[in-house]
């Protein structure tokens, strides 16, 4: 009996891409379809172009694709799990619908997973296209995460990888709403193993990356993987209150001995808008993690489905 595999595609106004990543998937699939059926699932997050049109074009002609379209753009990692409630395969391929990872490494992916790893991630050894500035930056955040973090951190391992039905069970149960998958990848454990390949440029489009959403999806990973920040908020106010009190001791000696200075109004300011900051830092991270708190008792569904399509089936559904 073939085994199944559900390839996932989260996809945010790519239109121009959908062919094209179909043509590249089919000509990898084509040849083990001895051995296994493949679904490629598209999940529209609410996408403002043709999107959801080209797929349903796509679907007239091929009977192996399906499609989710959700009600609004929720971002990609809710779209992921998205994908994740949806499957009901032997295993799951995540990757993005660009083209910038290449479906070569799909061969190589399940010939891993054959011989009885889980979680067999893609690692980047380049990205072509991408600013010097944008490497750098992405790999100093995974160097703090991974510094802070009490589980490893797989630097330079995104979305791109084949889940064994295990490891996409375990994350069926994470239905926290503001999630960081790469971090949680690793919170689940199971075996893993990696593939290196280069990352290509966007085939059409601009990148959905912006550095606001850089900036973003740090903070979501930093305040989601690790509860260091407040530990290490803690830590610094202990360290500034050791000194200060170092400091009070000084004036009090040196008072004592050459008499009161009305000087070092300066050093005063200086030290009341040091401690003023230090507190606003403290007060933001603690409000991050309160934030997150708040949306998390409020129990809301992670995401609704404006409509499923499939060849197979249609139906309206909502999945929380």
């Amino acid at each position: 009996m073939k085994k199944k595999i559900l390839i996932s595609v989260p996809s945010y106004n790519e239109e121009e891409n959908i062919f094209p990543l179909y043509k590249a998937l089919e000509k990898i699939i084509s040849p083990l379809s001895k051995n296994y059926d493949f679904e490629i699932l598209f999940i529209n997050d609410g996408s403002s172009d043709q999107t959801v049109e080209t797929v349903l074009k796509l679907m007239e002609a091929q009977s192996n694709v399906s499609m989710i379209d959700l009600s609004r753009n929720y971002g990609k990692e809710i779209a992921m799990a998205a994908g994740f409630d949806y499957f009901n395969h032997d295993a799951l391929i995540t990757m993005d619908a660009d083209l910038q990872h290449p479906a070569s490494v799909i061969t190589d992916m399940i010939n891993l997973w054959e011989q009885g790893y889980e979680d067999v991630y893609a690692k980047r050894n380049e990205r072509k296209g991408e600013p010097w500035i944008k490497k750098k930056a992405s790999a100093t955040f995974y160097k703090i995460l991974g510094t802070l973090s009490d589980s490893p951190v797989l630097p330079d391992a995104g979305d791109y990888r084949l889940l064994d039905r295990k490891v996409v069970a375990a994350l069926q149960q994470v239905r926290e709403g503001q999630r960081y998958t790469k971090g949680l990848y690793s919170w689940v454990g199971f075996k893993k193993a990696a593939i290196e390949f280069d990352a290509e440029e966007r085939l059409h489009g601009e990148t959905k990356w912006s550095f606001r959403a850089l900036l973003n999806l740090a903070v979501e990973g930093i305040t989601s993987y690790t509860t260091a920040p407040l530990k290490i908020s803690m830590f610094f106010g202990f360290l500034v209150s050791f000194v200060a009190f170092i400091y009070m001791i000084y004036v009090l000696i040196k008072t004592l001995i050459y008499g009161a200075d009305t000087s070092g109004f300066p050093s005063i300011v200086i030290i009341m808008l040091f401690l003023g900051g230090c507190q606003l830092i403290s007060i933001g991270i603690l409000g991050e993690y309160l934030a997150r708190i708040f949306n998390e008792t409020k129990g809301r569904p992670l995401y609704f489905i404006e409509k499923t399509y499939s060849n197979k089936k249609q139906k309206n559904d909502t999945v929380d």
